[in-house]
């Protein structure tokens, strides 16, 4: 499965992530752990939500949709 998912950061309101990956729980541990440099000074993350595809291109182009002005309105409606 590939999963797009959205993170918030616990200690600094308004910081959010949006990714993509095959290992959910592996990539948030990873998160917390301070191993994405640019992501790391806004740790703890939460995740917030998800969502499972079973086609990696689906999954790409929901993230990048997720990442554009419209889905940034989307997720903001309806996941956050």
């Amino acid at each position: 499965m590939h999963y797009v998912y959205l993170l918030e950061s616990e200690a600094f309101v308004g910081q959010r992530y949006i990714g993509l990956t095959t290992n959910l729980k592996q990539r948030l541990a990873n998160h917390n752990a301070g191993k994405s440099p640019h992501r790391s000074k806004y740790m703890p993350w939460r995740l917030v939500t998800y969502v499972a595809f079973s086609d990696i291109a689906k999954a790409r182009a929901f993230e990048r949709y997720l990442k554009s002005g419209s889905g940034h309105a989307f997720a903001k409606k309806r996941l956050w």
